[in-house]
């Protein structure tokens, strides 16, 4: 593509992007953020949008412009794509893949807000039964359910980046396996997860939509 035309495409993307862009007042960020992750947005600016933003994508579909934009953060969390998305000032920054709570452990959709920040954090359920050398003994247990065995001790999982939103659920750094596989959390990967976790703050804005 010569640059003529890659600077055309670029543009036509935003003007169709920008009618569907409001200001950020109240939860305008949500309303456009909802529009945006169940495809109200135009079939032609949506496949023009996606034809620019591939070019700034990662290979697993993430994407961030959250470093040169301005703004009260926002996060819309979309449980049918299995993807996390970061607004500032209502533009879209940022996108990640996750892996949201299996089927029993699903993650509640609804509003929330950021409540707790830990970036060592580790689960008080879920984790493993070691001896005191540090040999799993017993390997993803619920110490709620699962007995420990004599001379061992409860480790519980990491879960770096942790970014609470309910009860014990938050936004977490963790393994995708490509589908919804969680105890209720929202798994992003390494990368994703520390960039979402440096741009929230406590009291910053959640929706969970399905």
């Amino acid at each position: 593509m010569t640059s003529h035309r890659l600077l055309l495409f670029i543009a036509l993307a935003f003007s169709l992007v920008s009618c569907n862009t409001v200001k950020n007042t109240g939860n305008n960020a949500f309303r456009f953020g909802s529009r945006f992750v169940t495809k109200e947005i135009p079939r032609a600016s949506r496949f023009v949008w996606n034809g620019v933003s591939g070019m700034f994508r990662g290979g697993d579909g993430s994407f961030w412009y959250a470093d040169e934009m301005t703004g009260r953060p926002s996060v819309v969390i979309n449980l049918g794509e299995q993807m996390v998305y970061l607004f500032k000032g209502g533009q879209l920054a940022g996108g990640s893949p996750i892996s949201s709570g299996a089927e029993g452990y699903d993650t509640r959709p609804g509003k929330y807000h950021v409540i707790d920040k830990d970036i060592d954090h580790k689960s008080s359920i879920y984790g493993d039964y070691e001896d005191f050398s540090g040999n799993v003994i017993m390997q993803n247990i619920d110490n709620r359910i699962d007995r420990r065995p004599p001379g061992t001790r409860f480790e519980g999982a990491k879960m770096y980046y942790f970014m609470r939103i309910y009860g014990g659920v938050g936004m977490h750094q963790g393994y995708l396996p490509g589908y919804a596989a969680s105890h209720g959390c929202i798994r992003l990967p390494a990368g994703m997860a520390e960039k979402f976790y440096s741009e929230v703050k406590v009291g910053t804005p959640v929706e969970v939509v399905p």
